[in-house]
């Protein structure tokens, strides 16, 4: 869909984007950080817990002072620790962040009844794109596994290499399929594509799929098994402490809340809104962003919820998962995928 830009806003555009840009970056840090918080007391909830309650009400003010502590605590280096590895891997888990959000859109308004992506930059490849910069965390995951200098670091390290190797092949596939469906690459044009039926219920074997791989690519549990406590103490970030500790749990959060605007991008309609609403002056600059952000937080939920509900697997069983079942099924959603393009393009 071609948007005509009036000529006086077209000199704006970089300006907007820019700006966009940094709201996106500090929207992320504060998101994680409230997931977070909602994890903590979600999961005390269904322990029969209290959670943080002692540092500001209902404990809000928990993740300030776990941020004063891990601050202000020593940064222990191991003796033999690749220093250029070991120093520098949290800027790619970080960085990979940054390079999602150039890409991601985050909402929509809708002026005058034309549609207007929230995001830094549309590319024909978008979705793509975002799957390739998301995977670039594992590399700051190896290169704390491997300059730790620690073999409880680099089996965690392994073990996330085998487990993406594994689950990156049918997440993709899923990705192609809603594309093939779409005839677009394009992840806005794909959200815009859902305005009459979600890909979840046209392909809800794709989005099973694509859900589970996507839990295994951030290293949820029951998907965890790079940094299982109970095995290798605390796999890749085990030599980590202080702020480096922080920042690599922190990168993950802010993945996984990226993951729930991807679901909900992809399946769940995204920002779709009924016409009367995107027609509407006040409704269609607040309500397309408030419809994707409610659905982002409801996959968030899921993706907490199943922490504590599901045992974790052992890595033989992630591998066999991988291969033996999610590739499968996802060969066959791409089948189906394509047969329903062509109705459908009919």
């Amino acid at each position: 869909m071609t948007i005509m830009i009036p000529d006086y806003i077209a000199p704006l555009i970089p300006w907007i984007r820019g700006i966009i840009g940094l709201v996106l970056i500090g929207a992320i840090f504060f998101a994680a950080m409230g997931a977070v918080w909602v994890e903590r007391k979600l999961s005390a909830d269904i322990q029969s817990r209290v959670g943080p309650c002692r540092v500001g009400k209902y404990g809000i003010f928990q993740l300030v002072a776990d941020a004063i502590k891990l601050f202000t605590k020593e940064d222990i280096k191991p003796q033999n620790a690749d220093s250029l590895l070991f120093n520098n891997a949290n800027i790619f888990m970080i960085g990979s962040v940054f390079l999602v959000l150039v890409a991601l859109p985050v909402g929509a308004v809708f002026i005058n009844g034309v549609e207007y992506p929230l995001a830094v930059t549309e590319m024909d490849i978008s979705v793509l794109y975002i799957e390739a910069m998301s995977a670039l965390s594992i590399f700051g995951i190896f290169m704390v596994g491997y300059g730790s200098n620690s073999k409880y670091s680099l089996l965690g390290a392994f073990r996330n290499f085998a487990r993406m190797v594994g689950y990156e092949v049918p997440l993709g596939i899923s990705i192609i399929s809603v594309a093939v469906m779409t005839g677009s690459l394009n992840i806005v044009d794909i959200t815009s594509a859902q305005g009459l039926h979600w890909n979840i219920f046209l392909q809800p074997l794709g989005c099973f799929v694509f859900f589970v791989s996507l839990m295994a690519d951030m290293g949820r549990l029951p998907f965890d098994q790079n940094e299982s406590e109970e095995e290798i103490i605390a796999g890749w970030i085990t030599e980590y402490s202080g702020m480096r500790f922080g920042l690599g749990f922190f990168a993950e959060y802010m993945h996984m809340v990226l993951g729930s605007f991807l679901v909900a991008l992809l399946f769940l309609g995204g920002w779709n809104v009924p016409g009367f609403i995107a027609n509407n002056s006040f409704l269609g600059l607040i309500a397309p962003t408030g419809f994707l952000l409610i659905k982002t937080i409801f996959v968030l939920m899921v993706i907490i919820g199943l922490r504590w509900v599901v045992p974790r697997f052992r890595i033989d069983q992630v591998v066999d998962l991988s291969w033996k079942k999610m590739f499968p099924l996802a060969l066959l959603n791409l089948v189906w995928a394509v047969g329903l393009g062509l109705y459908l393009g009919a």
